[in-house]
């Protein structure tokens, strides 16, 4: 598969299958930048996971309900930027984890 396609699943993959697909393009690829995206996906999706879950538990006291929209609204936003880097074969790191990978 081409590797910009590759790239395109895997961002668009958030919002179908953010664990799986990035896990199995991570173990079938053998492009170096897949692999990466792959990376840098499952790691912003659990640290996504991880922010929301907070927030809402500082919800109640009221202190965590921006935050909660501004993570909710950044696990949508985040991949539609990817996948719109990908189609435009631009490299894209994704926020917050991309120095990480």
């Amino acid at each position: 598969m081409d590797s910009k396609w590759s790239k395109v699943i895997i961002h668009a993959s958030a919002f179908f299958a953010p664990v799986l697909v990035p896990i199995l393009f991570f173990l079938l690829s053998v492009d170096e930048e897949v692999k990466r995206i792959s990376i840098q996906a499952l790691l912003f999706q659990a640290v996504m996971w991880l922010l929301i879950f907070i927030s809402s538990l500082l919800s109640f006291l009221i202190i965590g309900i921006p935050f909660l929209i501004i993570f909710g609204i950044m696990t949508i936003v985040v991949p539609i930027i990817g996948i719109v880097k990908a189609l435009g074969e631009t490299s894209w790191d994704y926020p917050i984890v991309g120095r990480w990978v």
